[in-house]
């Protein structure tokens, strides 16, 4: 199994901190010097860290996560996903977008509790922490970021989910799809599969959550009036809440009517941590 030592990992929680740091101090705008010192590196070392991580300076990525950037984005993504619906596509850069299909369990296969499903899951580093991933011959179920869920949790209530199924722990089965979604180094150009476990509501939110391109954001609102629900923000939430496949399925592109960050599953500082890298890469 791969450990939390890896370096990668490393360099992502001195990220975070570095983040939460300017989060707290926004206002004061700190000098590079002051971040630099809160995570115990020189300012030499944080910039290049910090620009070798994001692909942008820290100062940029202060823009990044102000109230104010993110009203921008929403404003300019009034009609974004009616167009995207139109098109068919989910972006329109293939750069840094993931080609992905799907299907949803049936209701029986469901209450079957995954009888004759074999899982496979692995856990691996990735730009934002250590991530549990588990698949299926049928597609990815289940993609979540360790920290704040413990290992031993997740694997629990994947038991639970397909109490039937046969789980496998197999990193080197689950590491080409950590490389295909977050790093692009496969040569394959087939699609990611997922296979997705929820309400034909949920599934609904998700679809919409699948049109959203990389580095954009839209609110809570234009899910709601996406899947012709404008009155049940409330119940997009919840559904975006429900998400099991982090980065994938991207909720982290969600944001509040009034540019607040809102919820996240796996903690509001790699929200703002995964959504400054997408806009960094762009």
């Amino acid at each position: 199994m791969e450990t939390a030592d890896n370096q990668e990992v490393i360099d992502y929680h001195r990220i975070e901190k570095a983040i939460r740091f300017i989060e707290e101090n926004f206002q004061n705008q700190p000098s590079l010097k002051e971040i630099a010192e809160h995570v115990a590196l020189s300012e030499f070392h944080f910039n290049r860290l910090f620009s070798k991580w994001a692909g942008t300076s820290p100062q940029r990525f202060m823009r990044f996560l102000t109230k104010e950037f993110a009203k921008e984005k929403l404003a300019e993504s009034t009609n974004l996903l009616e167009a995207t619906f139109e098109s068919g596509l989910s972006s329109s850069s293939r750069l840094h977008d993931l080609f992905v299909i799907y299907e949803a369990m049936t209701p029986a296969e469901f209450k079957a509790k995954g009888a004759g499903l074999t899982i496979h899951y692995g856990i691996h580093e990735t730009p934002f922490g250590e991530c549990l991933i588990a698949t299926t011959e049928r597609g990815i179920t289940d993609l979540r970021f360790l920290e704040g869920e413990s290992k031993g949790l997740i694997i629990k209530e994947l038991q639970q989910d397909f109490e039937k199924a046969i789980l496998i722990f197999d990193n080197k089965l689950t590491k080409p799809f950590i490389e295909q979604i977050f790093y692009e180094t496969t040569n394959t150009s087939a699609p990611i599969s997922l296979l997705l476990r929820g309400t034909n509501f949920q599934i609904k939110v998700w679809e919409a959550l699948l049109k959203i391109p990389f580095g954009q954001m839209v609110s809570y609102e234009t899910i709601a009036k996406a899947i012709q629900k404008p009155n049940a923000q409330r119940a997009v939430g919840t559904a975006i809440g429900g998400n099991r496949l982090g980065y994938i399925i991207p909720c982290h592109r969600v944001l509040q009517k009034v540019g607040g960050i809102g919820g996240y599953r796996w903690g509001t500082t790699r929200k703002k941590a995964i959504l400054g890298w997408e806009m960094a890469k762009l």
